[in-house]
């Protein structure tokens, strides 16, 4: 029998195989960025090599030695354009060691900032460069508030001086790392004229969760938010979308939350009477 020879190869592989460390940066709080200036600052405890990606609002970490690293504060006022766009730069702001831009975002690359960072001292080190670039308009959103949503596309959709107010039937689940699965009943979502966005799930243990922040754009028929989490989920915050037909009705909640080390998901459909 060979079997145990190739579990023993697979093994192997593995652990020589870099980790990968994901996480989703949070949105800027501080209102000092110049206006039509997009940035993302990314502070990292690292121990030894990494190469650093940055994609629009998510970080990836392929970890080439030494230990996982960790995320030491992220935030950006914009994900970073997947798009043609102007005026990028790199900067430096914090380093121990080494730390150097290896391919701006382009094309070629998926629009990614790559990264790599080489601490050579013992321990972590501290490491926070800057990502800036020219926005190209009010798709972007920024500190303070939704994109000016004021006027009606083509179709007569949703504009956001409409106050929305939406409570249905469903189901769902939310997964919570290392607490596990909850099932999710009905769902209220209220969202007034300044796109401030509040979402409750009534649970199956009786207590509600909530989710609240503001709406940062809109897709077709499609919302997105950026919320942060009730104290049972930790606080976790991360994009919120929701899926709504033409009678201003919500059919699918869905969100993936997580601070670096804890991950929420959540996925919720209305009933079928209300699609």
């Amino acid at each position: 029998m060979r079997t145990p020879h190739i579990g023993i190869a697979l093994l192997a592989l593995a652990a020589v195989l870099p980790a990968q460390v994901q996480f989703r940066v949070a949105r800027m709080t501080r209102t000092d960025v110049p206006a039509g200036k997009g940035q993302c600052d990314i502070r990292l405890q690292v121990d030894d090599q990494v190469d650093v990606a940055v994609h629009r609002d998510v970080v990836n970490i392929r970890v080439l030695s030494g230990q996982n690293p960790r995320d030491d504060g992220s935030e950006c006022n914009a994900p970073l354009p997947d798009r043609d766009f102007q005026g990028f730069r790199f900067e430096v702001i914090d380093k121990r060691n080494e730390i150097r831009l290896i391919e701006e975002p382009s094309r070629r690359n998926d629009f990614t900032a790559l990264v790599h960072i080489r601490d050579s001292d013992a321990g972590y080190g501290r490491y926070h460069f800057r990502l800036s670039w020219a926005l190209a308009g009010p798709g972007d959103f920024r500190p303070g508030g939704p994109p000016d949503f004021g006027r009606p596309d083509e179709r007569g959709a949703l504009t956001w001086n409409n106050v929305i107010h939406y409570s249905g039937n469903g189901r769902g689940a939310s997964d919570l790392s290392g607490a596990g699965q909850q099932r999710l009943l009905n769902a209220n979502v209220d969202i007034d004229r300044g796109g401030k966005i509040q979402v409750t799930f009534r649970t199956d243990s009786g207590r509600p969760m909530t989710f609240v922040g503001n709406v940062i754009g809109r897709d077709g028929d499609t919302i997105k938010a950026d919320v942060a989490a009730d104290d049972r989920m930790l606080r976790l915050r991360g994009p919120m979308y929701l899926s709504i037909d033409q009678r201003q009705n919500i059919y699918r909640i869905s969100l993936d939350a997580t601070n670096g080390r804890d991950n929420l998901r959540v996925n919720w459909d209305a009933g079928r009477d209300r699609r």
